[in-house]
C-alpha cells in the first residue's frame, strides 16, 4: 500500500524548483520506486496486490494545488499501467482517491465543499481503510487498474 503524500499550496506560478521535486518526489517517485522493489516479492507470492493512495485532486481541479494535482495523476496514470504490466505476474494495482478526509473540521476547505458532497459530511479514515482492506482481498481479484474515489460523492 502506498500510501505517502505532501503539499504546498501555491499559486502556479510561485512554485519553485525544489517545490516541485520535493512534491513529485514524495507523492510519485517514492511509489514508483517502491513498486520496483516489491516487485519479486509480490511476484513470488503467486498472488500480489498494489493499492495507490490517490487524491480527487488528481481528477479535478482546485486552487492552489497544481503540482500536488499533477503528481496524483501521474499516479492515477501508473496505477493502470502497473495493471497492464504486471498482470502476467498475478499482481493488481488499483488506486483509491479520497477526498477531503484529512482535513481538520471547520477549515475553510472543509466548509466550502460540505454543501456539495451528497454524504453530506466529510469522510473518516475508516471510509478509506475499508477500501483498501477490501482491495487486498481475494473478494477484489477480478479488479484492477482502477482509480476509485471516496469522496462521499463530490466529485460527481
Amino acid at each position: 500500500i502506498n500510501n505517502v503524500g505532501t503539499t504546498v499550496p501555491k499559486n502556479l506560478i510561485d512554485y519553485t524548483a525544489e517545490d516541485i521535486s520535493t512534491i513529485m518526489g514524495t507523492n510519485f517517485e517514492s511509489s514508483y520506486h517502491l513498486c520496483q522493489l516489491a516487485h519479486p516479492l509480490l511476484k513470488a507470492s503467486g498472488y500480489g496486490n498494489i493499492v495507490f493512495i490517490s487524491s480527487i485532486a488528481g481528477l479535478k481541479s482546485f486552487p492552489f494545488s497544481s503540482v500536488y494535482a499533477s503528481s496524483k495523476g501521474a499516479m492515477n496514470q501508473f496505477t493502470k499501467n502497473v495493471a497492464l504490466e504486471l498482470a502476467k505476474d498475478n499482481i493488481r494495482a488499483n488506486a483509491v482517491a479520497p477526498g477531503f478526509e484529512s482535513l481538520d473540521e471547520g477549515s475553510k476547505i472543509i466548509e466550502a465543499t460540505k454543501p456539495k458532497t451528497m454524504a453530506g459530511r466529510t469522510g473518516e479514515p475508516k471510509d478509506i481503510s475499508g477500501m483498501v482492506a477490501f482491495l487486498c482481498l481475494p473478494a477484489a481479484s477480478y479488479i484492477t487498474g482502477q482509480i476509485i474515489t471516496i469522496d462521499g460523492g463530490y466529485t460527481i
